[in-house]
């Protein structure tokens, strides 16, 4: 035989191999040259994947396989060896048919006649232009996609998981281990399970919804690239604190004599400090017109909510609504002492 290279060297199998034991052979040895599995050494794996995927084309498809073994690679691209020293291709087909070369065409369990010896032979060898040359051509990369494109399936859409973080956490940042288990193909071919801590980085600032993709650490299947693995930021509820964007909102309560007289909350922010809070009382003791805290009130507080994951150094506001709580029964005398002092008002806003 011709042939410059021997496929079923290349496939590591005898020649009298199985599909059976051409499949399992060829799935070792793509699984262990694939190009995304040796970073370190690409170009040599792809040319070590490029020739035991045209291996596998070519010994997997009976036809293909019987050209092979009769003629060699010459075989598939046309060539035929004249025996002897003969004629060339056309005594070949005369000696087949008794007639002039036709194109042959591939079709399913076709045979090709005796010979003036009265034995069968293999069926002829394919002219470039016939339908199977055309679909060798583009298993070997010659239009319509690459050889690793018709025999390896695109990995599966990317496996979701959610990733629960408090409003503590997304404030400050935080480092969480996640350990998975996952279904992987080894360089043998077996399928295996194994396990895996992965490391994920969560940023001050951000939101529920955010994604971290691991590429390639999802589930794999068989003649298929593995999933890559996402996890989705979850926010997990706070007593006190509400998120909207890169703001905070909490809910403050006050009676009516500290909506009217002034008072100060206390509220603990999410990174332990203690926020005090001065509500309707007014900075300066001489100041005659104070804010009136009133139901539905909002105060705000600047630079006090949540960072800004895309502007480093900036926070967004903190806003807390109030609710007034009014008394439920009162005295003459005190109604009358309410309302002269509303009376007396200089505000004239009663």
């Amino acid at each position: 035989m011709g042939s410059t290279r021997d496929y079923y060297e290349i496939l590591n199998v005898d020649r009298s191999a199985t599909d059976d034991d051409l499949r399992r052979a060829y799935r070792r040895l793509a699984m262990r040259w694939h190009p995304d599995k040796n970073p370190a050494g690409k170009a040599e794996a792809e040319a070590r994947f490029k020739k035991i995927t045209e291996a596998y084309n070519v010994l997997s498809d009976a036809d293909k396989r019987a050209v092979y073994d009769q003629y060699g690679e010459e075989g598939l691209r046309g060539e035929v060896p004249q025996p002897g020293g003969g004629g060339g291709s056309d005594d070949i087909f005369s000696e087949f048919f008794g007639s002039t070369p036709f194109t042959y065409c591939n079709t399913a369990g076709g045979g090709g006649g005796g010979n003036a010896r009265g034995g069968r032979q293999p069926p002829p060898p394919p002219k470039w232009d016939s339908g199977f040359c055309r679909a060798y051509r583009r298993d070997q990369g010659g239009g319509g996609g690459g050889a690793a494109s018709s025999t390896m399936a695109p990995p599966p859409p990317p496996v979701e998981s959610r990733l629960a973080c408090t409003l503590e956490e997304l404030y400050m940042g935080v480092t969480k281990k996640m350990k998975i288990s996952r279904n992987v193909v080894d360089a043998s071919g077996r399928m295996k399970t194994e396990s895996e801590i992965l490391s994920i980085e969560v940023k001050p600032g951000w939101k529920k919804g955010t994604k971290i993709t691991f590429a390639g650490k999802g589930n794999q299947q068989w003649n298929q690239l593995p999933a890559d693995l996402v996890f989705v930021v979850d926010e997990k509820p706070h007593p006190v604190y509400r998120r909207d964007g890169n703001d905070l909102l909490a809910e403050g309560r006050v009676t009516l004599a500290e909506a009217l007289g002034g008072t100060v909350v206390v509220l603990a922010a999410l990174d332990g400090r203690e926020l005090a809070v001065d509500v309707g009382g007014g900075e300066d003791e001489d100041e005659e017109d104070a804010p009136v805290v009133c139901p539905g009130y909002e105060l705000v507080l600047p630079m006090e909510g949540m960072p800004i994951a895309r502007e480093p150094g900036r926070r967004g506001s903190l806003r807390i609504r109030f609710d007034v709580a009014f008394p439920e029964r009162l005295t003459r005398r005190q109604r009358a002492q309410i309302k002269r002092a509303l009376e007396d008002s200089t505000t004239g806003a009663f």
